[in-house]
């Protein structure tokens, strides 16, 4: 896999996203090496999981400087949203470590897993509706549930920057650490150490069905990919990039 990179031991996986030098930004190879990555994972005998990114930020969203994508936009968008549908699905918990950006996709990543421990320079963002697209990673259900229905509005119609205080706040994300990798694999550690945690989180998940949340923002996504406006508003951002 050469755009994630899976080490750890029989304790704790660290699954890193490796494109240092766009930011980790998402393309179709990132998606399936994640995929991948997380089906390994599936198969180990860690007990936690730990999700980071190399260089100097978490995942900066779809990288916009890749060719326009062409073909199946369904299939395309499925494997996108397969990240979310197997961080959720995973046994083990997932801890994510987010530092410098967290935009789009990437805050997506953060939100599927089960806790997340943010560095002091973290920014999230959902910027999808100010380009006229449409979230694809079940933000329209988990972001509700973490920080409440007007704010999960106020993140997504208002597509603003908020740092990491802000973020920890809102509900966004657990805490906020000077070193976000090494709390979040310390939490990984204790959690790895109780035996109820598999049992736990399923408990807690049962009660959040994303299926039809991931449902509705697929269709949502390919009405705005034929619209002209969209394709403008994208344009327009990509040559800004």
């Amino acid at each position: 896999m050469d755009t994630v990179e899976v080490s750890g031991d029989d304790s704790v996986a660290h699954i890193r996203l490796n494109r240092p030098e766009r930011l980790n930004a998402v393309n179709a190879a990132l998606v399936e090496d994640l995929l991948a990555a997380l089906d390994h994972v599936a198969g180990s005998d860690a007990a936690a999981v730990v999700l980071s990114g190399q260089g100097r930020a978490f995942c900066a969203g779809h990288d916009l400087k890749e060719p326009v994508p062409t073909g199946d936009s369904r299939a395309r968008l499925d494997r996108l949203q397969e990240v979310t549908r197997r961080l959720r699905a995973l046994r083990q918990p997932v801890v994510a470590a987010v530092h410098g950006y967290a935009i789009g996709a990437g805050a997506e990543f953060a939100l599927g897993c089960d806790l997340v421990v943010a560095g002091e320079d973290s920014v999230f963002a959902f910027p999808e509706a100010t380009l006229g697209l449409s979230v694809t990673g079940a933000a329209s259900r988990l972001l509700p549930s973490l920080v409440g229905p007007l704010k999960a509005k106020e993140l997504l119609l208002l597509g603003e920057r908020i740092d990491a205080a802000t973020a920890e706040r809102l509900g966004l994300v657990n805490v906020v650490a000077p070193d976000p990798l090494d709390t979040a694999t310390a939490w990984a550690r204790k959690i790895a150490g109780h035996p109820g945690a598999t049992l736990a989180k399923r408990a807690l998940d049962a009660s959040t069905d994303i299926e039809a949340a991931l449902e509705l923002e697929v269709s949502h996504a390919l009405i705005t990919e034929v619209s002209p406006a969209v394709a403008r508003s994208a344009e327009a951002f990509r040559s800004r990039r």
